[in-house]
C-alpha cells in the first residue's frame, strides 16, 4: 500500500507543477508557477496518507482552546494542541475566541502552535487563517478602515490599495499569513446581510477594487513580511439569495453567472490571488461544495486557478445536514473532495480527517485527487515561507500600529462620505454648518462606535463597544472636539438599542436650545445570519424619531451609518440635508464631522442604487422592458425605475460643469479602440474631486441589453475655476457580454457612450 501511494505521490508532480507560488520569480499568468519548490516534492513523497488529510483539514482555535468557546483569554490548552496537530496533523487554524488578542499574544500562540507541528513525522508548519475583512479583525488595536461598500464609493482603487497594504502589514505583523478576503461577492440585493462587505453592484467596480486589494496583499512576494496570501470569495453567486438570507438559496441563470458573478473572479486569478473560498450557498439547486462543474470545469479549466480551494465554514457536512444531497456525513465529503475543494474548514471535529481516511482506503476519493489538494497546500505555505520559518516574525511587529495607518483610514473615511441632499435655508445650501452654529446630535448612531465599525471589528459582530480602542470617537465626540462642548447638545448613549436614543420628547426639549438637529440613524453593527432583516425599511423607532426631529421645525441633518440601504422614503422630504456614511471605520466620526462642518469637500459616489420601495430593487443596469410602464393603453413610459437615489449620484460643495464632448472615431473595426473624452471644469468656489464616469449601451444585440452599463472611472481634483480633460480608451471587450451560447461576444452593430448628460453614438464591426 505504501508503495502505491509513493507512485501516486510521484504521478501528480506533474500536476503540482501548476501549484499557484506568487513569488515574482516564476510566476504565471494565474497566479501559479513553472516550477514548484523542491521541498514540497520531497515533503509529498515522505508524507503517509495520514499526514496528507491532516494537511486537508482545518479546525477553529476552539479546539484547542482551555474552555473553547468559554474560553476568556484564548489559553490553550496544551493537550488539546497535541490531539489536533500532533495526533490529527491538522495543517490548518483559523479565527479567534472569544476576541482580539495583542500582537505580543498571537505571535505566542502561534508559537506555540508550530512547536506542536514540530513533534509531527515530518514537521509540517500549519497555516494560520483569519478574515482581516477591512483591518485586521482581530488583533487588538488594530486599523480598521472604511468596509468594502464605502470603498467602493471612494471610486478610488489606489486609496483602495493602499489601506490593503496596511491589512497586509498588520495581519503579518501578528505573525499571521493568510488573509479570508477580498469579497468578490456582487451586491445585487441590499436584504443580503454581507452586502457591506461587498464592493456594490457593479462588476466593473467589484473587479478593479478586488484586484486592486488582491495586489497590495500579495505583490510584495509572499515571503517578505509586507504580504499575506490573499482569498478571493465566495465563488460564486453567493450575494443574490432569493430570499436575501445568508447562505440560502440562489437562482441564477448561467448567462447572469457569467455576466455578473465571473469576471471579478477571472480578474482575480489574473491578478494572481494564491486561494478562494467557496459559496456557503446554492445555486439553482446543487450546493457550489459540491458542485464539480463549477469548482473543476470554470474554475479550474477555464479561469485556470492552480491555488488552494478552501471550504467555507462547515460547508462539507451540510451537504448532508442542511442541503440534503448526501445521505451520509461520509458521502458529503465525497462529493466536495471529488468536485475539487482541497481543504475543509469543518471547523469543529475531526470528522472530515476520519471519513477521508476512510473513503481513500475504500478507493472512492483517488490517492491522486489527495496529492494534488495537499500539493497546492504545501505549496502556498512554501511560497509563504512557512517551511523555512513557521514562526510569528519578530522584526514584522515594528509595521503595526503606525500613526501614518490613521491619517490613511481617516483619508478613506473622507473619501466615502456621499452627500445625498444639501437643500436650501435662508437662501443657502444647508451643509457645511458654521462651526458657530449650535447642533444637537442625536440618533442610535449619535454616541455609537459600533456602528460606525460595523461587523468583523475585533469581534465577529463588531458589536462590543468594551473591544474597541478608546482612541476611537463616535459622531458626537468629534463634532465636540470640532464646535466645543458648549456648543453641542447630545441625546442618547452607547447602547444602540437603549429606548433613550429615542425619546422624542426629549429631543423636542434639546432642540430648542439648538441650530441644527444632526440625526444619526441606520444599523448597528451585525455579521452574516445575525444581520438578517425581514423588512428593509428603516426601524419604525427611527422613522418615529426623523419625524419627531422635522416636526420641531429646526433643520435637520440626516447621517445615515448603514451597511446596506434602509428605506428612508417617509423622511428624505423633511430633511434638509442626508450624508451617506455606511460603515466609515475606525476614523469615520472625524471623516463625519470634517464634511458637515467644511473641512473636508464630499466627493463620494453610491455604488448601489438606493432604493425608494422595498419591493422595487432595481440595478441601474435593468432592462428597458423593467422600466417601461403602459399606464395608458398604447402610451409607455420609462418611468418605472424608481429610485431614492441613483446610482452613481453624490453631491459636492463646489460645481463640475462637463463640456467638449468626444469621440475619436465614429466607427471602430476589429481590435480598434476609440477615445471618449471630455473636458471637466470646476465652476464653482472650492476645490474639489470629481469622478467622471464612462457608460455604454448597446442599441440591439441578440440578448436583450441592459440601459447602460459602467465602462470606467477617473477620479480626479480640480481647483476652483481648474479645467481638466479626461479620456477613457475603448475596445471591443468593453462591449462584449455574455450570448444566449454562454459565449463573450462583440456584436457588429451601434453603441451609444455616455459621460454625465452628453451621449454620442459610435459603430462596431467584427
Amino acid at each position: 500500500m505504501k508503495k502505491l501511494f509513493l507512485l501516486a505521490s510521484v504521478a501528480v508532480l506533474a500536476i503540482l507543477s501548476s501549484c499557484s507560488k506568487n513569488g515574482k520569480e516564476g510566476q504565471s499568468k494565474s497566479g501559479g508557477s513553472t516550477d514548484v519548490d523542491p521541498k514540497v516534492k520531497e515533503l509529498l513523497s515522505k508524507m503517509s496518507l495520514e499526514e496528507k488529510v491532516g494537511q486537508m483539514t482545518q479546525v477553529n482555535i476552539n479546539m484547542i482552546l482551555v474552555d473553547g468557546y468559554g474560553s476568556k483569554d484564548g489559553t490553550i490548552d496544551p493537550a488539546l494542541l497535541d490531539t489536533a496537530v500532533v495526533k490529527y496533523k491538522v495543517g490548518s487554524l483559523l479565527n479567534a475566541v472569544p476576541s482580539a488578542y495583542s500582537v505580543d499574544q498571537w505571535h505566542a500562540m502561534i508559537k506555540q502552535i508550530q512547536d506542536a507541528a514540530q513533534k509531527t513525522p515530518n514537521k509540517i508548519p500549519v497555516i494560520y487563517g483569519i478574515d482581516a475583512i477591512h483591518g485586521v479583525t482581530f488583533t487588538q488595536n488594530s486599523t480598521l478602515f472604511p468596509h468594502n461598500i464605502a470603498e467602493a464609493a471612494t471610486r478610488n482603487p489606489d486609496l483602495v490599495a493602499k489601506g490593503a497594504k496596511v491589512t497586509a502589514l498588520e495581519t503579518r505583523a501578528s505573525g499571521i499569513r493568510w488573509n479570508f478576503d477580498p469579497v468578490l461577492d456582487i451586491g445585487r440585493n441590499p436584504v443580503w446581510a454581507r452586502f457591506p462587505e461587498t464592493f456594490g453592484e457593479d462588476p466593473f467596480i467589484v473587479k478593479t477594487m478586488g484586484v486592486a486589494t488582491i495586489k497590495a496583499y500579495e505583490e510584495d512576494g509572499l515571503k517578505n513580511k509586507t504580504a499575506v496570501a490573499s482569498c478571493m470569495k465566495h465563488f460564486i453567486g453567493y450575494s443574490n439569495p432569493a430570499t436575501g438570507k445568508d447562505r440560502t438559496p440562489a437562482y441564477i441563470s448561467e448567462i447572469q453567472l457569467r455576466e455578473y458573478y465571473l469576471p471579478q473572479f477571472k480578474a482575480a486569478v489574473q491578478a494572481g490571488s494564491s486561494t478562494i473560498m467557496i459559496n456557503s450557498g446554492e445555486i439553482n439547486g446543487v450546493p457550489v461544495h459540491g458542485n464539480k462543474y463549477l469548482l473543476t470545469d470554470v474554475l479550474r479549466t477555464e479561469l485556470g486557478f492552480q491555488g488552494l480551494v478552501v471550504s467555507d465554514w462547515e460547508d462539507i457536512i451540510r451537504l448532508h445536514t442542511r442541503h440534503k444531497i448526501a445521505a451520509t456525513p461520509k458521502e458529503a465529503v465525497k462529493i466536495a473532495v471529488n468536485a475539487g475543494v482541497d481543504m475543509s474548514m469543518v471547523p469543529h471535529d475531526f470528522s472530515f480527517y476520519k471519513l477521508l481516511i476512510e473513503l481513500v482506503n475504500e478507493n472512492q476519493v483517488s490517492k491522486e485527487r489527495i496529492d494534488e489538494a495537499v500539493g497546492r497546500i504545501l505549496t502556498l505555505k512554501a511560497n509563504l515561507g512557512l517551511l523555512d520559518n513557521p514562526y510569528g516574525e519578530a522584526d514584522a511587529k515594528a509595521n503595526f500600529g503606525k500613526a501614518e495607518y490613521s491619517a490613511l483610514a481617516l483619508e478613506a473615511a473622507r473619501e466615502a462620505m456621499t452627500l445625498l441632499k444639501n437643500d436650501s435655508v435662508k437662501g443657502a445650501p444647508v451643509l457645511p454648518l458654521a462651526k458657530t452654529a449650535k447642533v444637537l446630535v442625536a440618533g442610535p448612531g449619535a454616541n455609537s462606535i459600533t456602528s460606525l465599525n460595523g461587523c468583523w471589528s475585533y469581534t465577529w459582530q463588531g458589536a462590543d463597544a468594551s473591544k474597541y480602542p478608546s482612541t476611537y470617537k463616535t459622531v458626537a465626540q468629534a463634532i465636540s472636539d470640532k464646535l466645543g462642548a458648549k456648543n453641542v447638545s447630545i441625546l442618547g448613549n452607547a447602547n444602540y438599542k437603549d429606548a433613550a436614543n429615542y425619546d422624542s420628547k426629549a429631543l423636542a426639549a434639546k432642540a430648542k436650545a439648538s441650530d441644527y438637529i444632526i440625526l444619526c440613524l441606520g444599523e448597528d453593527a451585525y455579521a452574516e445570519t445575525p444581520g438578517t432583516i425581514f423588512d428593509l425599511n428603516l426601524d419604525p423607532a427611527q422613522t418615529a424619531l426623523a419625524k419627531a426631529a422635522i416636526a420641531t421645525g429646526k433643520p435637520v441633518i440626516l447621517v445615515l451609518i448603514e451597511g446596506r440601504p434602509r428605506i428612508i422614503k417617509d423622511i428624505v422630504p423633511g430633511v434638509k440635508g442626508i450624508l451617506q456614511a455606511y460603515w466609515p471605520g475606525s476614523q469615520g466620526g472625524a471623516a463625519i464631522a470634517d464634511v458637515l462642518f467644511g473641512d473636508y469637500n464630499p466627493n463620494g459616489k453610491l455604488p448601489y442604487t438606493y432604493p425608494m420601495y422595498p419591493n422595487m430593487i432595481m440595478t441601474y443596469d435593468c432592462k428597458f422592458s423593467e422600466i417601461d410602464e403602459e399606464l395608458t393603453p398604447g402610451i409607455f413610459s420609462q418611468t418605472g425605475y424608481k429610485y431614492q437615489f441613483p446610482f452613481g449620484f453624490g453631491l459636492s460643495y463646489t460645481k463640475f460643469t462637463y463640456s467638449n464632448f468626444k469621440l475619436s472615431k465614429d466607427s471602430i473595426q476589429g481590435d480598434d479602440k476609440i477615445t471618449v473624452s471630455v473636458d471637466v471644469t470646476n465652476s464653482g468656489t472650492r476645490d474639489g474631486k470629481e469622478v467622471v464616469e464612462v457608460y455604454t449601451r448597446d442599441l440591439f444585440a441578440s440578448i436583450t441589453p441592459p440601459q447602460r452599463r459602467l465602462r470606467g472611472f477617473n477620479k480626479i481634483e480640480l481647483k476652483a475655476g481648474e479645467t481638466k480633460s479626461v479620456n477613457f480608451e475603448l475596445s471591443k471587450d468593453d462591449l462584449a457580454f455574455v450570448n444566449a451560447d454562454l459565449k463573450t461576444v462583440t456584436e457588429d452593430g451601434e453603441f451609444e457612450v455616455m459621460i454625465g448628460d452628453f451621449k454620442k453614438i459610435f459603430r462596431y464591426k467584427n
